[in-house]
């Protein structure tokens, strides 16, 4: 089951689930099917809107938001699909801190869902800072379905995988 890097933590029956699509070829089909568009928002700037709506809408009080960037050094094999960073700097006798969220750049080309997702996800972290209870409820308060759209997700990064070697 090394072809099921992305799905680790997961159950052994449903990793068996997966396998199954897999060797039956319906991976790409079922993943097409349940997200058939990819979403809009392709610059840096955009992202940034999409972010800072996103934030307004459900995280009104937290910390402002310096930078929103899609990033193609982001390493998906190490699990980071988006990353967010607190960059503290000395300015004029006084400490600041910049609130920085970088999503990989192979989101551009998603589906929506998944680009919310891993927003949802970095903006959370604005919040809770530790993957706990109250950060996944978070998660799942901004977006409804979080933690299936995460599952399917790594079945996306999975197929992505499998395509990569087959070509």
């Amino acid at each position: 089951m090394s072809s099921l890097k992305y799905l680790t933590g997961y159950p052994a029956p449903l990793q068996e689930k997966v396998q199954t699509l897999i060797a039956g070829d319906q991976l790409g089909a079922y993943l097409a099917r349940k997200y058939p568009n990819t979403h809009d928002v392709q610059t840096d700037r955009a992202l940034y809107a999409y972010c800072a709506e996103l934030k307004r809408e459900h995280l009104r009080n937290a910390e402002q938001i310096d930078k929103v960037t899609y990033d193609s050094k982001l390493d998906v094999v190490r699990h980071a699909l988006g990353l967010h960073t607190s960059i503290s700097r000395v300015q004029g006798g006084k400490l600041k801190a910049k609130k920085e969220i970088r999503v990989a750049s192979l989101f551009r080309s998603a589906a929506p869902e998944f680009l919310k997702m891993i927003v949802v996800h970095e903006l959370a972290h604005l919040k809770e800072s530790d993957h706990n209870k109250a950060f996944y409820r978070l998660c799942e308060l901004m977006q409804p379905g979080y933690h299936q759209i995460e599952f399917d997700l790594r079945l996306y990064l999975t197929h992505r995988d499998l395509m990569k070697k087959t070509a």
